[in-house]
């Protein structure tokens, strides 16, 4: 049995990729998860918790928003985290939410729209502003917006994730990018 292990900056990201993993990963990886208490504890505990895990056959995901950040910067120095725990690239990947895990939704209006009971939203997706929602400063401010001020972080999360698509249709690079490592991790 192979283990990912799954580090993140928050609980909403623990309960997007509960419902989609399954639907990614083979059936022989059991899923871990480490929920940090954001990105500050993260990025200082993330170096001796890879080095202190023991478990054979483990992968990591490491996963956290731009948020303001540069996302080349971030990722470059999670991945000096990796390399001094030990790890080595192909046990791991390093994925970053541009610029938040709500980019994620926006990309898929579609799934917004089932999510969150709501109409008309998945004809929005065409609209300059969501046809690259990773470039959007303040993506839980415009997901308030478009779901008349429903969308709470983690019933959001669990009412969307469960109707992502994940075959590359999302206009999100940041989430099919991090789709594609997952499923590169596991071939």
């Amino acid at each position: 049995m192979r283990t990912l292990v799954c580090m993140l900056e928050e609980p909403s990201a623990k309960i997007m990729l509960r419902t989609i993993l399954p639907q990614i990963l083979p059936e022989d990886v059991d899923c871990r998860y480490q929920v940090f208490e954001g990105k500050q504890d993260l990025d200082k505990h993330l170096e001796r918790r890879l080095r202190g895990w023991r478990v054979p056959d483990s992968y990591f995901l490491i996963m956290r928003d731009q948020d303001s950040g540069d996302c080349r910067d971030i990722k470059s120095n999670l991945q000096q985290m990796v390399m001094r725990s030990g790890r080595t690239k192909e046990t791991v990947i390093v994925r970053i939410a541009c610029h938040e895990l709500e980019s994620f939704y926006l990309g898929d209006l579609e799934a917004v729209e089932s999510g969150m009971g709501m109409r008309n939203l998945a004809r929005k997706q065409q609209s300059k502003k969501f046809r690259d929602p990773d470039r959007l400063a303040n993506p839980v401010q415009e997901l308030q917006k478009v779901t008349a001020h429903t969308y709470q972080k983690l019933d959001g999360s669990r009412r969307i994730s469960q109707h992502l698509r994940l075959g590359g249709e999302n206009t999100s690079r940041s989430s099919n990018t991090l789709v594609k490592g997952i499923r590169t991790l596991f071939s």
